[in-house]
């Protein structure tokens, strides 16, 4: 396990090294790649003054905002539809067509229609991200119900559990930790998505950021953006992998 952290802390030596000679010598301009003292100095002045007369905290509370509430309402959704589709061929048939259609079109293509219908509130960025967080789950959840042992599920009906009591004792345990990897998939798509949701008619958020920052070619602050994006992004997976350990404490022994 120590030799992993030692490889994984030298792969980003390599990589913060490999930055800092590319610009200390010039060999790429710095208006494509900000020096790291650039994107120091970005980030102080972002965590100072703001960006665009909004706080960082703001920023960043208002993308965490939208992507929370958007998770919040996927899992409460796609995890019961989910475990009802891979239980019941029926509703498979009704409701799978449907999500797999949308599930590989790129968010900004159905985007503008979101916004032409909901507005251009966070309402029509909160339904992006809902629906880039939706699939994920919902798939998981058909995949962990199809690969329940079914010797668990006869074992139960023989010993006389209804149909109430094998879906939340057995059923539902046993799905649990694929629960959870598809949860994880979903909150990542989703904070992807971030970035798209932000593009149109958004004046806040970190995605936000980024792509006005982009606008007028201020790398430094599109690196501070990315940059703060990607550690939120791990902290954010961190807790998820912390309350899979705590709730789902069977997984792998079974």
């Amino acid at each position: 396990m120590k030799r992993v952290k030692k490889l994984t802390i030298g792969t980003w030596i390599v990589i913060f090294g490999a930055w800092y000679l590319t610009t200390k010598f010039g060999i790429i301009e710095s208006v494509l790649v900000p020096s790291p003292y650039e994107v120091g100095a970005a980030f102080i002045e972002i965590l100072v003054d703001g960006y665009n007369g909004i706080s960082l905290i703001a920023h960043l509370g208002i993308s965490f905002k939208r992507l929370l509430i958007a998770s919040f309402f996927a899992v409460v959704t796609a995890i019961p539809l989910g475990l009802l589709s891979g239980y019941y061929d029926k509703i498979r048939a009704v409701v799978d067509s449907v999500i797999q259609f949308y599930r590989p079109l790129p968010p900004l293509a159905y985007y503008t229609l979101l916004i032409l219908w909901f507005g251009i509130d966070d309402l029509s960025k909160i339904t992006l991200l809902f629906l880039a967080a939706f699939a994920p789950i919902y798939i998981a959840c058909i995949s962990a119900v199809t690969k329940i042992n079914e010797d668990y599920i006869l074992s139960a009906e023989s010993l006389g559990a209804d149909q109430r009591s094998v879906f939340f004792h057995v059923v539902l345990p046993a799905c649990m930790p694929e629960i959870f990897t598809g949860l994880r998939t979903a909150v990542g798509v989703a904070y992807t998505t971030l970035v798209a949701a932000e593009m149109v008619a958004a004046t806040s958020g970190v995605g936000w950021m980024v792509i006005d920052a982009s606008k007028y070619l201020k790398s430094d602050v599109m690196f501070v953006g990315i940059i703060i994006m990607g550690i939120t992004g791990i902290l954010i997976d961190g807790g998820l992998r912390f309350l899979e350990k705590k709730l789902v404490f069977w997984k792998g022994r079974v």
